[in-house]
This record gives C-alpha cells, sequence and structure tokens, in this order.
C-alpha cells in the first residue's frame, strides 16, 4: 500500500510537472501559441517573449510627441474600414503564412522608423508614396507612376480606360508606430478616395507600439 501510495504521488508530481512545461506562459493567447510567416527569404516564428525582464524600447516608450503631426488617432479611420487589433492582424498574418496571396499587411512608416524593426510578415510601402496629391487625375510624373505601380503590381489593382477597377484587388491591413501616428490612416483615407473598396482596408490602429508593448516577435527589415 506504501509503495502504491508513492507509485501515486510520483505519478501526479510528473503530470504536473508536464502540464507546467506545457503551459509556459508564453501563449499570446489561450488558443494561440505563435504563428509562422515568411518575412522576405526567412520563415519567422511570432511569439510572444518568456523574458519576465523584457520591457517595451526606449523608441516606443517616449509618450510625449507634439501635435501637429502626432496626434491621437480616433478609433474608426474611415467608414467602412474595420479597426483591428493584435489577434485579428495575426489572423491574417496566419492567413498569408498558409499561402493566401489576397491578403497584404502593410507597413506605412518610413525607412528611418523601419530600420527599428517591423511585424514579420509584412511589407514597407513608405506612406509617402500612396498619400500624394492626385487631384483626381493620374498625370505623368514620378509620384503618379510609382503610385500606379504599387496599385497594379503590389496591391492587384487593374487600370482599365483611365479608371480603377479593384474588384480584385488584395485586402490590405495597414500600420505605422501606433495611435498617435497618422501615416497608415492617411494611407487609408487615400485609398477611399481613389476607390479601394473600404471593406478590402483594415487598420491596425495600435501600430507597433502596441505590437512591441504585448511582447510579440520582430524582425529586421
Amino acid at each position: 500500500m506504501k509503495h502504491a501510495k508513492s507509485f501515486v504521488t510520483l505519478a501526479l508530481g510528473l503530470t504536473l510537472s508536464g502540464l507546467a512545461l506545457a503551459d509556459s506562459g508564453t501563449h499570446i493567447s489561450a488558443g494561440l501559441e505563435s504563428v509562422e510567416v515568411q518575412h522576405k527569404t526567412k520563415l519567422v516564428k511570432i511569439e510572444r517573449t518568456g523574458d519576465k525582464n523584457s520591457v517595451i524600447p526606449a523608441t516606443y516608450a517616449k509618450n510625449g510627441r507634439h501635435c501637429p503631426p502626432f496626434c491621437v488617432q480616433p478609433i474608426t479611420v474611415a467608414q467602412g474600414v474595420e479597426t483591428i487589433g493584435e489577434l485579428e492582424l495575426l489572423g491574417y498574418l496566419k492567413r498569408i503564412g498558409s499561402g493566401d496571396r489576397t491578403v497584404l499587411v502593410v507597413d506605412s512608416r518610413s525607412p528611418e522608423w523601419l530600420a527599428r524593426g517591423t511585424i514579420p510578415g509584412s511589407v514597407n510601402i513608405p506612406w509617402n508614396l500612396i498619400s500624394v496629391d492626385m487631384a483626381g487625375t493620374f498625370a505623368v510624373d514620378a509620384e503618379a507612376e510609382t503610385l500606379a505601380t504599387i496599385l497594379k503590381d503590389q496591391f492587384g489593382a487593374h487600370l482599365s480606360n483611365g479608371q480603377w477597377d479593384f474588384r480584385n484587388a488584395k485586402t490590405l491591413v495597414l500600420f505605422c508606430n501606433g495611435l498617435w501616428c497618422p501615416q497608415s490612416g492617411n494611407n487609408i483615407k487615400t485609398l477611399i478616395r481613389l476607390g479601394y473598396p473600404a471593406y478590402k482596408l483594415k487598420w491596425y490602429r495600435g501600430g507597433m507600439q502596441d505590437w512591441v508593448s504585448a511582447g510579440l516577435t520582430t524582425a529586421n527589415h
């Protein structure tokens, strides 16, 4: 009987130990441990840091920013455009990682910010390449040609008889530095003016500041 009790105690101890190892406390959410995406030429696993001493990078710890231009953005950037959080963004990244080419996650930030890291699986298209003053026309100049190339080659839009056709365009998820950053929001407003369907535009308002605050993996540009 004594040996039987010892065996039960040992088995219970091993079971609890196994549960402790399985539940490391580093899950992103209760049902999501990690997401794998292709970032440029590397496969990157997005997960949540297990380092209890980890802190927000100094770049994103600063909370005193001049407005304008760094004004707090509204929760809704434009009518019909869904504002999403980390889990929804990870859902889109998971789709991309599974080979879905109808979705594109866009980092709208400028190169100096990109150099500090980005969300794995995203593609950088600096905001100023999209938010140009087209005045409703596509004149033959460098800015217009660059925007047209982005719309066709990266977003999947089609130009027909001088009009943009977005029926087969990708669903875009845009982000920048955080709730105080206007860059991705400006891009969304420009795309809507050009005729991009609002339901195909998603806005990760929290941006890099919320991403790193959640302890999620970043990638070099």
